[in-house]
């Protein structure tokens, strides 16, 4: 019950810039922690950032320094500003929210580990 729609992916040359959004929908009351991680073909899933609601980070090895994860808590949304691509990059990214309490007809209950579809980032001249 916990629905995540993610933007900004592309194609991109090496060295370029590209700006992903999260944005979580439904009956939310807050969200634990926020973050994305990637995957790319015949790759496990990595952890890319996260960020917890009180602004703690977390990012993969592969990317810091190079990305930049913020959050909106007002508008239950999730960033990550990816500078200086490199081919390595590419993959899809996927937003993550760990645990969100919701609104429901019993009560208030948590609702974990929710994922979105995924946008693709391609870098590549």
């Amino acid at each position: 019950q916990v629905q995540l729609v993610e933007s900004g992916g592309g194609l991109v040359q090496p060295g370029g810039s590209l700006r992903l959004s999260c944005a979580a929908s439904g009956s939310i009351f807050t969200i634990n922690t926020m973050g994305w991680y990637r995957q790319a073909p015949g790759k496990q899933r990595e952890l890319v950032a996260i960020m917890a609601r009180g602004g703690s980070t977390n990012y993969g090895d592969s990317v810091k320094g190079r990305f930049t994860i913020s959050r909106d808590n007002a508008k239950n949304t999730v960033y990550l500003q990816m500078n200086s691509l490199k081919p390595e990059d590419t993959a899809v990214y996927l937003c993550n929210v760990d645990a969100a309490l919701v609104r429901d007809l019993g009560g208030p209950r948590w609702v974990y580990d929710s994922w979105g579809q995924g946008t693709q980032v391609t870098v590549s001249s």
